[in-house]
């Protein structure tokens, strides 16, 4: 991304337009574009000043709210993203899921499930272990077989 053009040639340009040059004039004497120089005028006559305006990433969307983001992680730590975005909402704070995810990820507050942990107090997360010689899962077929590659019913 390119530089803003320094301050001190922004000054230079508004004085030449101010002292009477057209902006045209102004912009083939100071080699920048025409439409550099009008945006240049607009901006020293909308704000005063000739200063580039402030480049970075904008603020995060939950910025001002992030106390209530870690009161309700904490009191319930097993929200997932779109639970977390409909509590907020119920709040009056209407952000997006990815927005919440972003703020999550920069505040170093996860909602990740670990593999062994319950989703609720009545299932087991994590897989039972088979059994020796037997397939985890009964509908899983062998590796090397498809739906039609799989050998048929013998024959009565």
């Amino acid at each position: 991304m390119a530089r803003p053009y320094s301050e001190d040639l922004r000054s230079r340009i508004v004085a030449t337009v101010q002292g009477g040059l057209s902006r045209n004039a102004t912009a083939k004497l100071f080699a920048v574009s025409v439409s550099c120089v009008v945006k240049l005028m607009q901006r020293f006559q909308r704000t005063g000043t000739v200063a580039p305006a402030p480049r970075g990433r904008k603020p995060y969307a939950l910025a001002a709210h992030e106390a209530v983001v870690r009161e309700l992680v904490a009191s319930q730590p097993d929200l997932t993203l779109d639970e977390l975005t409909w509590a907020l909402a119920a709040r009056g704070i209407r952000v997006g899921r990815s927005s919440v995810n972003r703020f999550l990820e920069v505040c170093k507050l996860t909602l990740k499930k670990s593999r062994c942990m319950q989703p609720n107090s009545n299932v087991r997360m994590s897989r039972r272990p088979a059994k020796p010689g037997v397939s985890a899962n009964p509908t899983w077929s062998p590796i090397a077989w498809s739906s039609s590659t799989r050998p048929g019913r013998p024959p009565i």
